[in-house]
């Protein structure tokens, strides 16, 4: 592993701009929560209790990887930023493998794929 001052300052902005991302994207679901569900809504509904503690889960978790990855940019340690950023990867394959198996390439998977690269970047970067 890298020693910290020897990570480039492009990788730990790349983070951060990551980390801003999981923050909003995490804030919205507050105010959003059925966004969990995209279009996929047979049989759901969408305005009940269920569905709304479903949403408030799914942007708690965002929020809180947004966090974990700027508290990681900022402290700049290249393990943190490796083991948050890897957590943020699993879940960008989770998001690809359901859209396979469920046949629906769309915007959503491509958004999970674009993530996924710069996340690996990130990860094979600080690794080497």
């Amino acid at each position: 592993m890298m020693d910290i001052k020897l990570i480039p300052m492009y990788i730990r902005i790349i983070v951060g701009l990551l980390a801003l991302a999981n923050v909003v994207y995490g804030i919205m679901g507050y105010f959003k929560p059925s966004q969990i569900f995209e279009n996929s809504t047979e049989g759901i509904d969408v305005t009940g209790t269920g569905a709304k503690y479903a949403g408030f889960e799914y942007a708690s978790r965002n929020l809180a990887i947004g966090i974990g990855l700027l508290i990681a940019a900022i402290a700049g340690g290249p393990q943190s930023i490796v083991m948050i950023t890897g957590i943020r990867a699993l879940i960008e394959i989770q998001t690809l493998i359901i859209n396979i198996v469920i046949r629906k390439i769309n915007e959503g998977f491509v958004t999970a794929l674009v993530f996924l690269a710069i996340e690996l970047f990130v990860i094979i970067s600080i690794s080497i």
